[in-house]
């Protein structure tokens, strides 16, 4: 068993590891799909390891690399072990390895998410020295259950936008987001977005950012003194009418935000699962 830097790892081969990692589990991961996640998360090979058995991938952590909060910092983009090589304190010892070369590339904190019900793997990531930093809440809904209003608003125009206005409308989230959710995983993964931006006369009033493949809402918000005048309501049905899947999610909700949360419930979207956002400085 050797543990060492994916650097130089065809992306075959990386795939092949993945896949065996998640073979028994419920979703079905496709080529593709993880490409475009990792491109997005900020994957990047030289700072992200895997234990390899004859050659092949048997366990892994995927590093995003970016900014968070004004630091310099790694992000799991993918932690998975192969099913006949768990238990073996692979992903510690991954993890563990990984360290002084995070270190040594400026990194200073290390950031990851967890669905609040795996209670094993929590237990690890506070051996670990992980701490809890926030609580997030993860929507999900058919299109076709999703409640909404026949009447328009005909002076709120939606038109496709650019990043510029994603950048400019950041200012209106009420919540820092996640790290997947981000601005600079947005730049990282605008060829396979949508931007809507919502506009009332010239000026600019709200901002929907989806990806029309996965049914993905990846941000939604409304300047601040525009609120209750039904533009989430109209970006919504706009980015509805553009998925491709028949449903949509809305991951990473900060739980205490008191605006989306009352919002999605009223469309009939409700939590689907809950995470937590866990922090270790480096």
């Amino acid at each position: 068993m050797e543990i060492r830097s994916l650097e130089n790892i065809d992306f075959n081969t990386l795939f092949r590891g993945f896949e065996r990692a998640f073979s028994d589990y419920k979703i079905h991961f496709e080529k593709q799909e993880v490409r475009s996640m990792l491109a997005r998360r900020g994957y990047n090979p030289q700072l992200s390891f895997a234990a390899f058995h004859d050659g092949e991938i048997v366990a892994f952590t995927l590093n995003g690399i970016g900014s968070f909060g004004g630091v310099a910092t790694a992000y799991d983009t993918g932690t998975g072990t192969v099913k006949e090589y768990r238990g073996r304190g692979l992903a510690g010892a991954i993890f563990n390895h990984s360290l002084p070369f995070l270190r040594d590339a400026g990194i200073g904190q290390y950031v990851l998410e967890v669905l609040q019900d795996n209670e094993s793997a929590i237990a690890v990531y506070r051996r670990m020295g992980f701490e809890v930093s926030r609580e997030f809440d993860c929507y999900r809904q058919l299109i076709s259950e999703i409640r909404l209003p026949v009447q328009t608003h005909p002076e709120i125009m939606v038109s496709r936008e650019g990043l510029d206005f994603v950048r400019d409308a950041q200012e209106w989230c009420r919540f820092t987001p996640s790290w997947q959710n981000s601005l600079q995983s947005l730049e990282r993964g605008v060829g396979e977005l949508t931007i809507l931006g919502a506009t009332i006369g010239s000026l600019p009033v709200g901002c929907c950012v989806m990806d029309p493949n996965t049914g993905d809402v990846t941000q939604l918000a409304v300047k601040q003194e525009y609120r209750r005048r039904g533009i989430a309501t109209r970006l919504l049905q706009e980015a509805l009418r553009l998925m491709k899947t028949d449903f949509v999610k809305v991951l990473n909700v900060d739980a205490d935000d008191e605006t989306l949360p009352p919002f999605l419930k009223s469309k009939n979207i409700h939590v689907a699962t809950k995470q937590f956002e866990m922090l270790r400085f480096l």
